[in-house]
């Protein structure tokens, strides 16, 4: 088999491939062909044809890896003409042996909050009934219903099972337009996968959710800034009085909000009103990469590096959560700019998620035609581990009260 990395055709290491995670989905790539490793030359080998039924259409294929595991190639194919965007999902190199699917990826956090085995979907419709039939007049548990019951979301699930992090979407509105938005898209684009919500909740909406949560819960976090909604800080104010309310009934779990770090000032009176922790999401630490990407609306890249400051200097934890491109994110580059990030900033923790998008028309989109080197995932890491000893590495949001 073959993967990609920025256009380039690779053959994995063995060190590379795991068995494909259960949960994982496998994905048939429309209008655009396989392309393998040849056994002979180890050259990559274009296939046009299926070898058992000549003449029949072929398509490349990827996977879609399970939460907590990040890929190390993409899957390698070449795109026909006209061929049509691929939807917000990640496309990880996967190939057959022996009987089963092997991804070219690696689980990079332990945690099981989101392992597919956890989730038993006649508890999970039994509790999310039960919830909504006992909270019909607060929007926000209606809301999370549909998260759960329509769209799967995993945070919703288990929230309604009562564990681990919860969400906690508050905001339509956004000042960026990503070209990677998984909850508002063009028309004329990649169709979003969940919808966008529609109303503002009530700080006495949010605080149902949140102390139950975080009184009752197993390790838990409550996360505002959610797929599902825009950019949590331009409520702010509705954030700020929902924290304090939400500290003046308990002190127990970690109250996180995801975002874009758009807003210094609004990061440092959140984290002045109990907020624990930030995670902020990021494509590149590059700021052509990052305006190309986020196309951010009154603000740039210089006020995200200022939210990560004025977090840690009130003693807050700073997650990045950077989107993960093979070939991109490990090139020489880029690579120098994030340690410089890293080394000027300080965040506490690195969030290694995959980017859901279509990997060529990301990188045509951004402006990012070459890269001189990669260094690949897994020694791009290690050189981060090195230069960084004290960072800490994974997918999801950590709970503090440990």
């Amino acid at each position: 088999m073959a993967g990609m990395a920025h256009g380039k055709y690779l053959r994995p290491d063995l060190e590379d491939l795991i068995a494909l995670p259960r949960g994982s989905e496998v994905f048939t790539l429309p209008d655009r062909l396989p392309v393998g490793i040849d056994r002979t030359t180890g050259e990559p080998l274009l296939l046009e044809d299926d070898p058992r039924f000549p003449g029949r259409r072929i398509a490349g294929a990827a996977a879609f890896m399970a939460p907590a595991h990040t890929s190390t190639l993409t899957a390698a194919y070449q795109t026909q003409e006209n061929a049509p965007l691929l939807p917000l999902f990640a496309y990880t190199a996967v190939g057959w042996h022996d009987g089963k699917f092997w991804a070219a990826g690696f689980r990079s956090d332990n945690d099981c909050r989101q392992d597919i085995t956890r989730f038993d979907q006649p508890t999970i419709d039994r509790l999310t009934a039960k919830k909504l039939e006992q909270h019909r007049d607060n929007r926000l548990i209606q809301h999370l219903g549909t998260c759960c019951l329509t769209y799967g979301c995993p945070a919703a699930r288990n929230y309604f099972l009562g564990r681990w992090e919860a969400p906690l979407p508050t905001s339509p509105g956004c000042n960026a337009r990503c070209l990677g938005c998984i909850s508002l898209q063009p028309s004329e684009c990649c169709p979003s996968t969940q919808e966008r919500l529609r109303f503002t909740p009530t700080v006495k909406e949010i605080v149902e959710v949140g102390v139950a949560h975080l009184d009752s819960a197993e390790r838990p976090v409550v996360s505002f800034g959610q797929g599902c909604e825009g950019e949590p800080l331009l409520q702010s104010d509705l954030l700020e009085h929902s924290i304090r309310e939400m500290r003046h009934h308990t002190d127990s779990g970690t109250i996180n909000c995801n975002t874009n770090a758009s807003l210094p000032d609004d990061v440092a009176r959140l984290r002045e009103a109990g907020l624990d922790s930030i995670r902020v999401s990021l494509n590149s630490a590059r700021e052509e990469f990052y305006h190309n990407y986020y196309r951010p609306r009154d603000y740039d890249f210089s006020d995200v590096r200022n939210s990560i400051k004025v977090m840690k200097e009130g003693g807050g934890f700073v997650s990045l959560n950077y989107f993960i491109l093979p070939g991109f994110n490990d090139s020489e580059q880029e690579t120098e700019a994030f340690m410089e990030l890293i080394d000027e900033t300080r965040p506490d923790f690195i969030q290694l998620r995959n980017l859901n998008i279509d990997p060529e028309w990301y990188l045509s989109a951004i402006g990012s035609s070459t890269v001189s080197r990669a260094y690949g995932i897994r020694a791009w890491l290690e050189r981060i581990r090195q230069c960084f000893p004290s960072l800490r590495f994974g997918y999801f949001n950590p709970y503090l009260n440990s």
